[in-house]
């Protein structure tokens, strides 16, 4: 997931018992509040993040809605996960949580290769990162290298025909109903080679 830039002010949820109450979180706010609780200034919090101090004042300050490759050198700098950023520390330990997303109502974040529709993005404290994607890539050259994070990964194919390209194995083309298990932290691509966009389902660990 990279290039595109997410809105600054995203929706969560806060779990209260059986129900929920919706907050508005701002990005900006919320990336204040990690690096003070680390008592760093924006230089130490730039530095550590591998951004430039004005890239992160303009983020905290709302100026700038920041790509996903920022994003993740951010939770990085922090050493928390990218879901995290958008979502406030639970304050208690909640059990029997659900969320369920509509078909349609996921939160979409377009990039140059893929169209996400983020999943159950309203829950804390997530071990899984479920989205719904629309193969855009036709050919490994329509990335800029290989695609790696931390954490493993489950894909499977809904619609159309992908081709899965994997930094240690021979790619693998896989149709309806066929998925795949790998460690995310190996090189992978997935691109479309049906005549329409393939669209797939992903979850990731963030374990």
């Amino acid at each position: 997931m990279t290039d595109q830039a997410l809105p600054p002010l995203l929706r969560v949820t806060r779990e209260t018992g059986a129900d929920t109450v919706p907050e508005p979180l701002d990005l900006g706010v919320r990336v204040r509040q990690l690096r003070k609780a680390r008592g760093w200034t924006l230089e130490q919090a730039a530095k550590q993040a591998g951004l430039a101090r004005s890239t992160l004042s303009k983020i905290e300050n709302g100026q700038m809605s920041p790509t996903y490759e920022a994003l993740k050198k951010l939770a990085q700098g922090l050493e928390i996960s990218v879901p995290q950023l958008f979502t406030p520390p639970s304050r208690d330990r909640i059990n029997g949580r659900m969320a369920v997303t509509r078909g349609g109502e996921g939160r979409p974040m377009a990039t140059a290769t893929y169209e996400h529709d983020l999943l159950a993005d309203t829950l804390s404290q997530k071990r899984m990162m479920p989205y719904r994607a629309r193969i855009r890539a036709r050919a490994v050259e329509d990335f800029g290298g290989w695609v790696r994070h931390d954490g493993e990964e489950f894909l499977y194919v809904l619609t159309g025909v992908v081709r899965l390209f994997t930094e240690f194995y021979e790619p693998i083309e896989m149709r309806r109903g066929d998925s795949a298990y790998y460690d995310a932290t190996m090189g992978h691509n997935v691109i479309s080679v049906s005549a329409e966009d393939a669209t797939v389902l992903w979850v990731t660990s963030l374990d």
